[in-house]
């Protein structure tokens, strides 16, 4: 399996450095994996039970609500790290500046990496390594490109640049 995309011009003329680029635009299946299914993945993996498995994912939610509601990062090994994140209403005076200044809240994730060496260099006597972070969960994955728009929707839709909060923007890292 891979992961889809799809070609996107971008058509944002506010931002000149991508107004006119290609992009590659991911394409999501319609359809969301539920914890039954995951339930039944891993125990085709493991010797557990898939009741056992979803109990276990259903208490894990609970668990990491728990650990955010005191303030505290929770780190899954192989996955990442979750942690509470949120805006708030600038004031002036800092005696202002209460919870109820806080306008939305979010659950932040930032996925596990790990370092991967991609160059070593030798002089002086020394040896120095350039190294990049990778993303644990999709280091391995492969991409592929349809020809067709699996979703229905325009091509040139919500294209990269559109969306501040687009991730495949290139002006978002």
């Amino acid at each position: 399996m891979s992961q889809k995309f799809i070609k996107t011009k971008n058509m944002n003329s506010n931002n000149e450095k991508c107004y006119g680029k290609y992009y590659a635009k991911p394409v999501y299946d319609q359809k969301f994996i539920d914890t039954d299914k995951i339930a039944e993945f891993i125990q085709s993996q493991a010797t557990l039970k898939r009741s056992d498995i979803k109990a276990a994912i259903d208490e894990l939610g609970s668990a990491i609500k728990h650990f955010l509601e005191l303030g505290q990062k929770v780190r899954l090994s192989g996955i990442g790290i979750f942690k509470v994140g949120f805006s708030s209403i600038g004031v002036t005076n800092p005696d202002d500046c209460t919870s109820s200044t806080i306008t939305t809240r979010r659950v932040l994730f930032q996925p596990e990496t790990e370092r991967i060496v991609v160059g070593t260099n030798k002089g002086d006597e020394k040896v120095s390594q350039r190294y990049i972070k990778a993303n644990s969960l999709v280091k391995d994955v492969v991409f592929e490109e349809l020809h067709s728009n699996p979703t229905g929707s325009a091509a040139t839709g919500n294209t990269p640049g559109n969306d501040p909060t687009d991730d495949h923007n290139p002006d978002n890292g």
